[in-house]
């Protein structure tokens, strides 16, 4: 069973052998009833759905204005650093390394666009003092991500970069280069901001951070990197569409998918394994498990969202999932069309025996390699999803991301936990400060 969405195809078969179609067909109605939930604005956290209409709510005009800033940023950096943690970074890294040259830094000096690089995603001393050390020597520019401006490690690391700049250029000019996304009205940031003339954009107070990609605190990075943020929209928007035109599991593959998830659970199935077969899709997978893990992972319920960037991780995980802990199922996350080609070249000796290849693209085999984990990991007693891409590329990533935070709506709904909240997080903080003795 498969269902393909504006390009976007989820296919099931790996994993129904493994649920009798009986409880199958007894979760279809929970699943509609989740859903309704969604679009009614009925369920827990609705005071969050602001994502629900993001990309048709996002107007042509906002899209050129980001579009300016991050021109203006550009021009006057070598660097552009996103200070930010949680969904105040990994949605905007993950469109960036997905759709970035991998060796960006080997080209740099062909290169149009500055690099965007993060900080205030940790609190590690060696990475912040070597990131300062770096920016001695080069122009750069600062985009400060929090709602609040006080959570700890992003305002530790705007704290330490706000200062090296405004040391390195003077305050005026280094007011000219940090932008600030925030609260539209309160907190430590947006009065900063205002009181240093920052320019400002407005995290909008029904979107939650890991919800936020489509907004501008993804929309700007993304922009700074010299990729279409409109075809990223467009990609959304006309996912949006199409999954709020259909409730059922037959027609509506975010439902679908929910639903699985849902069913493998209530059998045990208590982790999930998001396997990319694309290194450049690591942050993609990063986004996703704080998007699922955040969102689920409360009240003692929560399936576990765990990574792998297959076949690199098959040589290491590979063992575990094959024949471990029958407790996991795994959706693969696969894109048709590479944006390169190369294939790989006859050797008159074939004393690495692979002439029997030659001639064939890297893609080709890699595609064998995902097929044949595929029936591996299903005949070994691993439920398998997978989810076909067509290519790697803004308006493509944009449906996918809207895809996943529908569908993780959905799931939670039908797990029974609010989606939108995380008491839990505060936890760690709340010792942290202790220790600290504030």
């Amino acid at each position: 069973m498969e269902i393909t969405t504006n390009g976007i195809t989820l296919d099931v078969s790996g994993a129904l052998p493994f649920i009798p179609e009986p409880e199958f067909e007894s979760w279809k109605k929970p699943a509609v009833k989740a859903y309704n939930e969604l679009m009614n604005v009925s369920g827990a956290g609705n005071e969050f759905l602001g994502w629900l209409d993001l990309p048709s709510d996002i107007t042509k005009k906002e899209i050129e204005e980001i579009s300016e800033t991050a021109y203006l940023l550009r021009r006057r950096s070598d660097v552009i650093i996103v200070v930010g943690i949680g969904g105040s970074y990994l949605g905007a890294r993950a469109v960036i390394e997905a759709l970035q040259n991998s060796f960006m830094l080997l080209h740099k000096k062909k290169h149009r666009y500055p690099s965007v690089i993060f900080a205030g995603q940790n609190i590690g001393e060696d990475y912040h003092a070597e990131l300062i050390e770096a920016l001695d020597k080069l122009r750069y520019s600062i985009i400060v991500i929090s709602k609040s401006g006080t959570t700890t490690e992003p305002a530790i690391a705007f704290r330490l970069l706000r200062s090296h700049l405004e040391k390195k250029v003077g305050k005026e000019v280094a007011a000219s280069r940090i932008v600030a996304i925030t609260d539209s009205s309160k907190g430590a940031l947006k009065k900063l901001a205002d009181k240093e003339g920052y320019k400002t954009y407005v995290i909008p107070n029904d979107v939650g951070g890991r919800y936020s990609v489509l907004s501008p605190v993804g929309l700007l990075p993304i922009a700074c990197a010299g990729f279409s943020i409109k075809s990223l929209v467009k990609g959304a928007e006309e996912m949006e569409t199409a999954l709020k035109g259909h409730e059922t599991t037959e027609d509506n593959p975010a439902v679908l998918y929910a639903a699985i998830r849902n069913i493998l659970y209530s059998k045990g199935k208590t982790t999930e394994m998001m396997a990319g077969f694309h290194p450049s899709l690591n942050y993609l997978i990063e986004w996703w498990k704080q998007l699922f893990g955040e969102s689920e992972g409360k009240e003692g319920k929560g399936i576990f969202p765990a990574g792998a960037v297959y076949s690199t991780d098959l040589h290491s995980l590979g063992q575990f999932v094959q024949e471990g802990t029958r407790n996991l199922f795994e959706t693969f996350l696969w894109i048709e069309k590479p944006k390169k080609e190369i294939f790989i070249p006859k050797s008159e000796d074939d004393s690495d025996g692979l002439n029997y290849i030659a001639g064939k693209s890297l893609n080709y085999v890699n595609e064998k390699a995902m097929l044949g984990t595929l029936k591996a990991h299903i005949d070994g007693g691993v439920p398998c999803m997978k989810i076909s891409v067509p290519e790697l590329n803004e308006k493509y990533l944009g449906a996918l991301i809207y895809f996943f935070e529908f569908s993780c709506a959905v799931s939670a709904y039908l797990l029974g936990v609010n989606p939108f909240d995380q008491p839990g997080v505060e936890a760690y903080k709340k010792n942290m400060f202790q220790l600290l003795g504030k």
